[in-house]
């Protein structure tokens, strides 16, 4: 072979594989080894942990008219009047302090506008917004932007055109489609009809209308699978990733991973089939996605607070993907530590999974009430589900605002943590645990700094006869 067309050859082979030309050239096969896929399935399912677990939310709020929490689609809220209770299943650990406002943005056609309205103290009330990474990328409301009225525009990763007058703070998202989680402050039934005129006042509209301008073409329907759990959560998760993919352009920082994670079929729109893959990739792959899975869970288990968990991409640290997946198995869409403080027990002292069989009381000492300048709650929830069960006093938390709670002659405060009634003087007290394992939820909002810096903590369990 001449020298000439040596060097055409090489020059061919690397720009058609795109790698080195000594790499290119070489006849040596690039497939990954069973071992190599299962460590690459491992990252690439907790990678996706979070932004399926919202996937979950998103499908259910906006593409499934028979769902209950169906939204109505995009760029419109859903307002509830209402605390959450055991028939409210869109996300795990729903609160029980703040009816929710749910909405999603589609930002691929163009820009959406909030519009808020001045709200009076002492009402609180807060717009949290995420993207499908599950990041809290925005924040709107009483802490964040104050109690004036604002308009505030949210734009995607691609929008390029110009901000017009009228518009208090522009937000950028790293994905197409964003969502909010809003909280309004209700004091007790007598004010649900002040708090629907607050949350009427929230509005979403589109930036052409906003303006007055030519409306842009409308982005096509979103086509994505339908939900499953199995599925999601099984070696299906690269389907889902692999439908989400387009509405979340991969940052740079990235690329690699993504470059690993091609390896085993994951890539934007990509078609995915397990039952095409021979048996031993198969089983890698599953492998890799069990002992993720495993890992998570068992982690997930010891965790007693929330502040690194919920937060930017920044925020959540070099461990994001980490932190990240383990908020969404804690209680997806977690505020941001400034805004909310969480801590939660799922085991006991021991280190035993807490469970009906046994009982247990939470102790604040004297003058050791929670740090909050607004409320605080502990709420229960039963496991694996992670969701609110039935009780007999229909309680599903304790907290500052519960009528009837009974502090010591001390100041002291004792919350009893069991299954049966804890009996006279002390039913006020009782947050009923289901049957079978379970674990509980203190939020904390408006955390001073002892909550947020970690000086004050929730006391540990005292298990009682």
């Amino acid at each position: 072979m001449t020298k000439p067309l040596f060097k055409r050859v090489l020059q061919h082979c690397a720009f058609a594989f795109g790698l080195t030309l000594v790499a290119a050239c070489t006849r040596v096969s690039t497939a990954p080894d069973p071992a190599e896929i299962q460590a690459i399935a491992k990252e690439a399912w907790l990678y996706a942990y979070a932004p399926l677990q919202g996937y979950q939310t998103l499908y259910t709020q906006t593409l499934n008219p028979a769902s209950s929490g169906y939204v109505g689609g995009f760029n419109r809220f859903r307002h509830y009047a209402r605390l959450s209770t055991p028939s409210d299943s869109d996300i795990v650990t729903p609160n029980n302090d703040t009816p929710y406002s749910w909405a999603w943005l589609d930002l691929r056609a163009e820009p959406i506008v909030l519009q808020l309205p001045a709200v009076p103290a002492p009402r609180y009330y807060v717009n949290q917004w995420f993207d499908l990474y599950t990041h809290n990328f925005a924040y709107t409301g009483v802490r964040a932007t104050g109690r004036t009225a604002g308009n505030y525009l949210f734009a995607g990763p691609h929008w390029k055109g110009t901000i017009p007058a009228g518009i208090t703070q522009v937000f950028r998202s790293e994905t197409d489609i964003v969502g909010t989680l809003t909280r309004t402050q209700l004091d007790n039934e007598s004010d649900i009809p002040a708090m629907q005129a607050l949350q009427a006042q929230y509005q979403l509209t589109p930036l052409s209308q906003f303006s007055g301008s030519q409306p842009p073409r409308a982005a096509p329907p979103l086509a994505l699978p339908a939900w499953d759990k199995a599925q999601a959560e099984g070696i299906g998760f690269i389907g889902y990733l692999n439908a989400m993919l387009p509405l979340m352009p991969i940052v740079a920082s990235e690329k690699a991973a993504f470059a690993r994670f091609a390896r085993i079929g994951i890539a934007p729109g990509k078609a995915f089939d397990p039952d095409t893959l021979a048996p031993a990739t198969r089983a890698a792959i599953e492998a890799g996605v069990a002992e993720a899975n495993k890992e998570l869970t068992a982690t997930a288990l010891v965790q007693t607070e929330s502040k690194k968990f919920f937060g930017t991409r920044e925020a959540l640290g070099k461990d994001y993907v980490l932190n990240r997946s383990m908020g969404a198995m804690l209680g997806i869409y977690g505020n941001t530590k400034e805004e909310a403080v969480y801590a939660s027990q799922q085991t006991s002292p021991d280190g035993k999974v807490l469970d009906e069989n046994r009982k247990w009381v939470l102790r604040f000492e004297p003058g050791q009430l929670p740090p909050v300048d607004l409320f605080w709650s502990i709420t229960m929830y039963n496991l694996p589900q992670r969701l609110l069960v039935s009780n007999p006093l229909d309680r599903y938390s304790v907290g500052d605002r519960t009528p009837g709670l009974k502090q010591g002659v001390d100041g002291s405060l004792e919350i009893y943590i069991q299954n049966t009634d804890p009996g006279p003087g002390k039913t006020s007290n009782w947050l009923p645990t289901p049957a079978g394992p379970f674990f509980f939820v203190a939020r904390f909002y408006g955390p001073r700094q002892s909550l947020i810096d970690g000086s004050w903590n929730l006391p540990a369990l005292k298990e009682t006869p």
